[in-house]
């Protein structure tokens, strides 16, 4: 297992270094981090502008090729990602934002695949009842309801709760107070500012494990080898739990793997609802400013998510199914 996993270690890194660096050279041509100067007072002339980019490696009258060697060579030899162009720090920007809507993630997924597979289970094993035929209806009308709505949704819902407990109970924008401090009260001020984006989240993300993993129980249910369980006196619902939940997990766990970095980048409907500073939200700053570091660096760790999600979802295989052997 620790050859295969180092294997695939070593060829997603490979793919993730050629695929930064095109980025990188993709960002320089097509950005101009100048605009981030244009509006401002006094007006600034070409040449001024220029200058002031210089020190960040962005000045345009550099050759790309120059600028390209002083990047790689600073994320090779010292991990920095570079600047803005205003001059914030890429590393700074990216190790808060990581931290911010790690949060947000591990909770959102954990819960979506627990309450989807649990949900599923539930409803396959007794098919066409009534738990079945509501929990689809209601499982098909979130999976129409677009993530905006559902966040506004969230958020009049938290609204309203407060107005009727007469107290703050949850926090409807930002991912933390600035005046609170001491161990236990920030822990409590962080999941008061979690619970609404995350339920939002939770709302859209369980509906495709619920019917996805549901549509591959019933497949399975009916299978010889869950039969044969049935026969050695298990119930119904333990076989189903115990054989044909194990074989029917292998396609949602891969699927798990590889929508983590998906939800790190891709939930920026949501973080900007409820005002989160996350990877999402500095992903559309970073091409709204013409930013080509920060672009850059958001695209490599979203690679690196997805190697990371790969060779999770191979682990997953591996452990789920035990006609899978690895060398």
């Amino acid at each position: 297992m620790i050859r295969h996993v180092t294997r695939k270690a070593a060829g997603w890194l490979v793919m993730i270094v050629v695929a930064t660096n095109v980025t990188y050279l993709l960002a320089a041509w097509f950005l101009d981090p100048r605009s981030n100067y244009r509006g401002l007072r006094p007006v600034r002339t070409e040449e001024q502008i220029d200058h002031a980019l210089a020190p960040y490696n962005l000045d345009p009258r550099v050759p790309l090729a120059d600028r390209w060697w002083h990047w790689f060579s600073d994320v090779l030899l010292r991990f920095d990602w570079g600047k803005s162009p205003v001059g914030a720090s890429v590393n700074s920007e990216i190790g808060f934002r990581v931290v911010v809507s790690g949060q947000l993630v591990t909770a959102a997924t954990l819960l979506s695949v627990v309450a989807g597979v649990a949900l599923s289970v539930f409803t396959a094993s007794r098919q066409y009842g009534w738990w079945d035929r509501v929990t689809q209806l209601v499982s098909v009308f979130l999976f129409n309801v677009p993530a905006a709505v559902a966040a506004l949704a969230v958020v009049f819902a938290g609204i309203w709760l407060n107005q009727h407990l007469g107290w703050r109970l949850l926090y409807v924008a930002g991912e933390k107070s600035p005046d609170v401090s001491g161990l236990w009260p920030t822990v409590a001020d962080r999941f008061q500012h979690l619970v609404l984006p995350t339920l939002s989240l939770t709302l859209l993300g369980y509906v495709g494990y619920h019917l996805t993993q549901r549509s591959l129980l019933l497949d399975n249910i009916n299978s010889d080898f869950v039969r044969t369980a049935r026969a050695t006196g298990l119930t119904r619902a333990q076989a189903i739990r115990r054989h044909a939940l194990r074989a029917s997990l292998i396609p949602t766990a891969t699927s798990v793997a590889f929508s983590i970095p998906a939800i790190f980048t891709g939930a920026v409907i949501t973080e900007t609802v409820f005002g989160w500073n996350g990877m999402g939200q500095y992903f559309v700053q970073t091409i709204a400013k013409n930013d080509v570091h920060g672009a850059v660096a958001v695209a490599a760790f979203g690679a690196g998510m997805t190697a990371i999600g790969a060779i999770l979802a191979d682990i997953a295989v591996v452990v789920l199914d035990p006609r899978v052997r690895v060398r």
